[in-house]
């Protein structure tokens, strides 16, 4: 009877007419630093090929002499550089976007993609001039770039540029720009809120 019992719960559970997982809003998408992979961007065949970020940028020849000083770890052998993998190049494995950020402050300081070809990485894309960070959406690649003015603090940015690319041609082609600049409002500790 206890069988029966617990088969019927399980069967009007599964009936409630649910979604079958759960809403939880939609899924982070800021930049994460402190070397954590983020997700595949964009649907694969097969899981991607975890590759070795930091080595990758190392032994790359068109990475500044600067940005390659600068990638050392922050703690223990956390290195500060994000990695997101996605096919935009439609090669036969996932294509390879690694940042390098700063470890105080995380400012992006060099953006790259990476190709494989021939069973290498090679350098298809390369952004270094920092506040940069590049991501992969639907298959496209984007470029974030923040503006300061003198005296903007690196937590408020005046401003930034959006660039998108797409593959076109073996190379990637800028298809799209977006220019937006932030207010400078700060409250006023002396004006009264409204209703007081």
């Amino acid at each position: 009877m206890a069988v029966f019992a617990a088969l019927a719960l399980f069967v009007s559970a599964c009936a409630t007419g649910g979604t079958g997982a759960r809403d939880e809003g939609p899924a982070r998408t800021d930049p994460v630093a402190g070397g954590v992979v983020a997700p595949s961007a964009s649907l694969s065949a097969s899981p991607a090929k975890r590759v070795d970020a930091v080595e990758l940028v190392k032994r790359d020849p068109r990475v500044s002499a600067e940005v390659k000083r600068g990638l050392k770890p922050c703690a223990a052998d956390k290195y500060p550089v994000d990695v997101y993998y996605g096919n935009m190049t439609g090669g036969s494995a996932d294509d390879v976007v690694v940042n390098v950020l700063t470890c105080g402050d995380v400012v992006g300081v060099g953006s790259y993609v990476y190709r494989e070809q021939d069973g290498a990485y090679v350098n298809v894309f390369t952004a270094e001039q920092p506040p940069v960070y590049a991501e992969i959406d639907r298959g496209d690649l984007v470029v974030t770039k923040q503006l300061y003015e003198d005296g903007d603090p690196v937590s408020n940015p005046s401003g930034e540029d959006v660039i998108t690319y797409r593959w076109t041609a073996g190379r990637f082609v800028q298809t799209h720009f977006s220019h937006s600049e932030y207010g400078t409002v700060v409250p006023d500790e002396a004006t009264p809120e409204p209703g007081n």
